[in-house]
């Protein structure tokens, strides 16, 4: 009974709550101040809710603005529900080996909506969980949309929100290219919304994002086509790499479209899709992934009333210590445009914190080296300089070049072979290690422990001197000559 008139109390509020809102509005009445805050945070993706807490954690009063479910891009249509994918899809792989490796088993069918179930559940937990460390720390959690009122407030739903400090950390979104019937097509958003395994899929770019869900969906049972605009994919990754994603997507179950514009995309009576493109017109498609790129979320933000500047593509501008060009006013993260990665807005988020809470001026994000990985088929993993980088800043003269190419040894046993290659670019007379890459099984867990060696400022002969753990593809990293 209680929780009945507990309920209907709620509604009314809300109901009431809701005109009020909608008078305001109509009536272009000023809004209400409620609550002023040492720190306030636009944003409640990975980047954001970092700072956050960290903010939190000296004492300050944070709060934190956020429309959409907490844990941004990354949580919810990124790097957790993608990871979830590649492994789904891995599993595929797996199951084609196992004859090799002495088991009778038969590839039974595959549940999309099964994993999709498990997946979609696995990110509301997440939610949860996020949404309660930012009770635990204290900082308050407020939901909506923010627009900037002066150099020192933020509205949300006619409310009026004030910060000594304001960090704007509101990520991007998925590019949909502007040609006729773009409409029928699907971002990488869209992906974590189909509910079923797509027939004949059409990935549209040759960045990471699709050469990983064309990958997913391919070892998945789609047919799936993969259509770049030059001749390679991951162009701007180390030509090694390049290369041999770009060779192993040929050897694939893909079709890999070259030399690839979009021009037109047409929904026909069957319910299919027509691609037509500066490479041919190719048709029968059920599904068609945008992944051509990401903009920033910045043209809602009323950025004009605070003077803070974006460039061409609407990305903020800050300098190297997260400022804008108003004082007061920070950024970081996908809405800067720059290292577009989960990790990269985390850490540049803490660091700021500090700087701002925790006497520590000088406190930035280093940007110099940062390990990435693609999670392929098989999964990409670097850090450092690419050879042509590395020339560039060094001298080719200047560079020892080291690489490898074998079999990981788990292909020893199956009819299946995939190569794993590996290079390290070294620069000077002492032969520091400036770049590192790699494409193999397993390196995405490889690259971690050499990235910290690398930070440090390794040398070939610090990982010569490293003992080799046999038998593994890591001890390959240790053993170049």
């Amino acid at each position: 009974m209680h929780s009945k008139v507990a309920s209907t109390l709620l509604q009314r509020c809300n109901f009431y709550s809701c005109i009020f809102s909608l008078k305001r509005k109509i009536c272009n009445m000023p809004p209400v101040a409620t609550k002023t805050f040492d720190y306030l945070v636009l944003g409640g993706g990975s980047g954001g809710i970092a700072s956050a807490r960290r903010a939190a954690e000296f004492g300050v009063s944070v709060g934190l603005i956020e429309s959409g479910p907490l844990g941004g891009t990354c949580v919810n249509v990124g790097c957790v529900p993608k990871k979830v994918m590649f492994l789904t899809a891995m599993h595929s792989e797996f199951i084609h080996d196992q004859p090799d490796y002495g088991y009778d088993v038969q590839k039974k069918s595959f549940s999309w909506s099964a994993i999709k179930e498990k997946r979609d559940a696995y990110i509301k937990r997440l939610n949860g969980i996020y949404f309660g460390n930012l009770e635990r720390s204290k900082v308050t959690y407020i939901n909506g949309f923010a627009k900037f009122a002066d150099n020192r407030s933020v509205v949300v739903d006619g409310t009026l929100y004030t910060g000594k400090h304001i960090l704007i950390a509101t990520g991007g979104k998925p590019v949909v290219p502007d040609i006729p019937g773009a409409e029928h097509g699907i971002t990488s958003d869209g992906f974590f919304e189909l509910e079923d395994l797509p027939k004949k899929t059409a990935v549209v770019g040759a960045g990471y994002i699709a050469v990983e869900l064309a990958g997913i969906l391919s070892e998945l049972g789609s047919d799936v086509s993969l259509f770049i605009r030059k001749e390679q994919a991951l162009r701007t990754f180390d030509s090694m790499v390049t290369e041999n994603i770009t060779q192993t997507i040929e050897d694939s179950k893909m079709t890999l479209v070259k030399n690839s514009v979009s021009k037109s995309l047409k929904k026909c009576e069957d319910g299919t899709m027509t691609f037509e493109t500066t490479a041919g017109v190719f048709s029968g498609f059920d599904c068609v992934i945008w992944a051509v790129g990401r903009t920033p979320n910045s043209d809602s933000l009323d950025l004009e009333k605070v003077g803070v500047t974006v460039d061409a593509k609407h990305n903020i501008v800050v300098d190297e210590f997260q400022n804008t060009c108003t004082k007061g006013i920070y950024a970081l993260g996908d809405v800067c445009g720059k290292a577009l990665l989960t990790p990269v807005a985390i850490a540049a988020g803490r660091k700021l914190a500090h700087r701002l809470f925790d006497n520590k001026p000088d406190y930035k994000m280093n940007y110099d080296l940062i390990p990435t990985v693609v999670f392929s088929h098989p999964p990409i993993g670097t850090i450092g300089l690419t050879q042509a980088e590395a020339e560039a800043k060094y001298g080719k003269d200047n560079l020892k070049i080291y690489q490898s190419s074998f079999n990981n040894m788990y292909f020893a046993m199956t009819q299946r072979k995939e190569k794993t290659k590996m290079k390290l670019i070294c620069a000077g007379p002492e032969e520091k290690v400036v770049g590192l890459h790699m494409q193999g099984m397993a390196v995405d867990e490889i690259l971690q422990g050499f990235s910290v060696a690398i930070t440090m400022g390794a040398t070939k002969a610090d990982f010569d001197n490293t003992l080799a753990i046999h038998p593994t593809s890591g001890e390959e990293l240790v053993t170049m000559r």
